[in-house]
């Protein structure tokens, strides 16, 4: 990183992003977990501006409240009705305070692989340049969209131009601006003063301080990067999937440089907060989404998608679908469970097949293994429950918690019905409808005192079906014997 802080970082946010055919701004769609603007917030932020400003406009309140929840010490900046880049940076200035001097970067909203080390180096370019302007550029096979480098017979820059406004010869160059620049502030001021909306668009555009640089012998840079990505922005969902596609592969493959194992990276997706520990194995078709932590030595997938999940070491989480819930170490989750909201897993503890939980706490070594729902409640270290056991939380009007003592056997196919407790050790047989408290050791058993066989009764009631056909042979050859 520099020593040097730039001054400020503003980012253009206040396009509307027409190309993106939604209703969600453009600067909001996300992609690895962060929305577009939330990416370059913190590029801006990890080069330690001594003020950072963001540019809105279209859907102003929606943004401005995206980017608030994001960064709070952010300067929420509002263009006005001058439409361009230019002007857009003006209104940013005009909001800053006066006397600030030094180096004010400039970024966009819709450049989501753009790093704080790149915008680092360009500080360190720009300081050691002395030029008034610095700009990152790069090189494409389809510059199609981008303003154009314009050099002169000496290879120094000359001017930019825009998409719109070039001659076919100039649209045949391949060199590109990014829209990331570095500007001498007390430079940066007065020529935006000078810079006119007289172009094909009506705009003000940013791009016309390089030629006003170049004018007065002030000097314009160009940074030529080799990591295309960085320049890249977001101009349609098409632009939106690469992009997000290219984000994966890169955080993908830090993952595994930071010590995971990741068995098929074409079809594993992680989100940019997410974290995993060493030797820890991801299968294929898993998704992390969120501020998810992943423990050392997990198992963790196929097909298991965990998002904003705490996993501790050494689990096993094993085709899943989980969201804000807690594993603990040693755990197993999976196959086939759904892990809600308020999830948490002791250590050591299961979650089985077919097990639905919510708002539930397992305490350490206890086990759900499978065909439960498990909502409101509070399970004990060691306890087990029994396959087919429904907490029935809800009564149609309230929720009700449950809480099971530690070291009880909740029997198959039984009914708890809340608000309910159960004591440490107790026993519930199986197919018991628990409707009243149990104390520390007793049985509960709710079943019939006696079972009862009804002659007749198939043939009765389904005459004339297979059921009652398969009675009538069955009884005969019985007969016969």
């Amino acid at each position: 990183m520099s020593d040097r802080r730039p001054t400020a970082v503003i980012v253009l946010a206040a396009g509307e992003g027409t190309r993106m055919k939604s209703t969600t701004p453009k600067v909001l769609h996300t992609i690895g977990g962060r929305s577009l603007v939330g990416h370059a917030l913190r590029a801006a932020r990890g080069v330690d501006p001594l003020h950072l400003a963001v540019v809105v406009r279209h859907e102003r309140d929606r943004v401005a409240a995206h980017i608030a929840e994001h960064d709070e010490d952010a300067l929420i900046v509002d263009q006005d009705e001058i439409k361009g880049t230019g002007r857009a940076v003006e209104c940013a200035l005009e909001s800053l305070p006066g006397d600030l001097t030094g180096t004010i970067l400039v970024t966009y909203g819709d450049v989501p692989l753009l790093t704080s080390q790149t915008l680092s180096r360009l500080c360190d370019v720009h300081d050691a340049s002395a030029d008034a302007v610095t700009m990152i550029t790069a090189s494409l096979d389809d510059p199609t969209g981008y303003g154009r480098i314009v050099r002169g017979p000496d290879g120094a820059v000359a001017a930019i131009v825009e998409q719109k406004d070039a001659t076919e010869q100039q649209r045949a160059i391949h060199e590109v601006n990014s829209g990331i620049y570095a500007f001498d502030l007390e430079f940066l001021r007065g020529a935006l003063a000078e810079v006119g909306t007289d172009n094909a668009q009506g705009e003000k555009y940013l791009t016309d301080v390089v030629g006003i640089s170049t004018r007065r012998g002030l000097g314009v840079h160009a940074h030529l990067i080799d990591d295309l990505w960085q320049t890249e922005g977001v101009n349609d969902k098409v632009q939106l999937a690469r992009l997000g596609a290219e984000l994966n592969r890169r955080t993908v493959e830090q993952a595994m440089r930071d010590g995971a194992i990741v068995i098929d990276p074409a079809t594993t997706w992680i989100d940019a907060d997410v974290t995993i520990g060493p030797d820890t194995v991801i299968h294929p078709g898993t998704q992390i989404h969120g501020a998810s932590t992943i423990g050392t030595e997990c198992d963790i997938g196929p097909d298991t998608t965990l998002k904003d999940v705490e996993v501790g070491d050494a689990a096993s989480v094993v085709r899943t679908h989980a969201e804000l819930a807690v594993i603990g170490a040693g755990a197993k989750v999976g196959p086939f469970s759904y892990l809600r909201p308020g999830s948490n897993l002791g250590a050591q503890g299961k979650i089985g097949a077919f097990v639905e939980t919510k708002n539930a706490t397992i305490g350490t070594g206890a086990k759900v293994p499978h065909l439960t729902y498990c909502g409101d409640a509070t399970i004990g270290a060691g306890a087990n429950i029994g396959a087919g056991t429904i907490f029935a939380n809800y009564d149609g009007v309230t929720k009700g918690h449950t809480n099971i003592g530690a070291g009880t056997f909740v029997g198959s196919n039984s009914v708890i019905v809340a608000p309910r407790h159960i004591g440490d050790g107790a026993y519930i047989a199986a197919g018991s409808a628990v409707i009243k408290d149990v104390e520390p050791g007793q049985l509960a058993v709710t079943r019939a005192a006696q079972q009862r066989n009804i002659d007749g009764w198939v043939a009765r009631r389904f005459a004339g079906t297979k059921m009652a056909d398969a009675a009538r042979a069955a009884t005969e050859t019985k007969g016969d014997e």
